[in-house]
């Protein structure tokens, strides 16, 4: 199976001068966890629930502090045409529960979440990644990660 026979074709983003609070919004609205970040027709971030609940709320950040001061510049991607069992092995090993899809041009045509594997992928595969990614510690750590 192919990622894009799985992934979520309908993703909101938000521009990295826009508020944390316009981002929770957006989250709010389409009870989503995560907003890929786009700039001049390019993916530059991620901006997570978490982003702004550790790297703003916790740190007396202004709801009009901007999403660019709390998201994660390093992106992690894959593309649409890539097997859906290669995507999920490799979120788990670089522990991410979400992932932007892009298209050979570069241009964002989806997500792939944890729960689109598990819905749609194997199973066995689904738990193994689940397993990885929800292993403590990683890249993506908050007591890891460095505070903008």
């Amino acid at each position: 199976m192919k990622v894009s026979e799985a992934m979520s074709r309908d993703v909101r983003t938000v521009s990295p001068d826009q508020t944390i609070a316009e981002a929770a919004q957006i989250m709010a609205e389409i009870d989503a966890g995560s907003l890929p970040v786009g700039e001049n027709d390019r993916l530059v971030g991620m901006v997570t629930d978490r982003d702004i609940a550790v790297r703003g709320v916790a740190k007396k950040c202004s709801p009009d502090t901007k999403v660019r001061d709390v998201m994660s510049a390093d992106v992690k991607y894959c593309y649409d045409d890539e097997a859906l069992g290669h995507v999920a092995k490799n979120m788990g090993e670089i522990q991410v529960r979400r992932l932007p899809v892009v298209n050979r041009e570069k241009r964002l045509v989806g997500i792939i979440s944890l729960g689109d594997i598990a819905t749609d992928g194997n199973s066995r595969q689904a738990a193994e990644t689940i397993r990885k990614v929800s292993t403590p510690g990683g890249q993506h750590s908050q007591s890891m990660a460095g505070i903008r």
